[in-house]
């Protein structure tokens, strides 16, 4: 068994930056946090196999999400509010991060939504009512996908789309 590294919220100089229990808007420290255990798995993938995080540091990296969802989610607010909009959009948690200097993680958060928003189709097609043979196929959900990249580059860059890259035919006619 190989002895790994242990960082705690001491050795990387992060204690004075834990939150007290009340700091998420008046809420308790339980009433705004994420799942312990997808946490830790989440953190233990983006590490290699031989570092070990100690819990306190775990629970550290936890604490900093809830403040960066919270954060977010705040600068979201207040752009939907400056359109006079009710209801927050993906395209103002986009503009919010962009605002707060996130701009260069812009492309790939949207490039997740739209992963998900694919997934999410598919997932009501292939088993719910909105099943009636008439799903995508995987050429069509890709071409879709990449229809709504280009439209989505096209509102950040303000109507301005980049020249469009010759697409390949992958399929086989006879």
């Amino acid at each position: 068994m190989t002895s790994g590294r242990v960082f705690g919220v001491e050795q990387i100089g992060l204690k004075d930056l834990a939150m007290e229990p009340t700091d998420i808007v008046g809420k308790s420290k339980e009433d705004a946090s994420l799942p312990k255990a997808t946490m830790t798995k989440i953190i233990k993938e983006m590490l290699p196999p031989d570092v070990r995080v100690a819990r306190d540091a775990q629970d550290l990296l936890i604490e900093c999400c809830v403040e960066f969802i919270n954060l977010v989610s705040s600068e979201s607010n207040e752009v939907c509010s400056r359109e006079d909009k009710r209801t927050i959009a993906p395209e103002h948690v986009l503009k919010a991060l962009e605002v707060l200097g996130f701009g260069e993680y812009i492309e790939e958060v949207y490039a997740a939504y739209e992963q998900h928003k694919l997934e999410t189709m598919h997932d009501s097609l292939k088993g719910g009512k909105w099943s009636n043979g008439a799903a995508m196929t995987e050429e069509e959900a890709a071409a879709a996908q990449q229809r709504m990249f280009d439209e989505a580059r096209a509102r950040m860059n303000g109507g301005v789309t980049a020249p469009k890259q010759p697409e390949t035919n992958h399929s086989l006619k006879s």
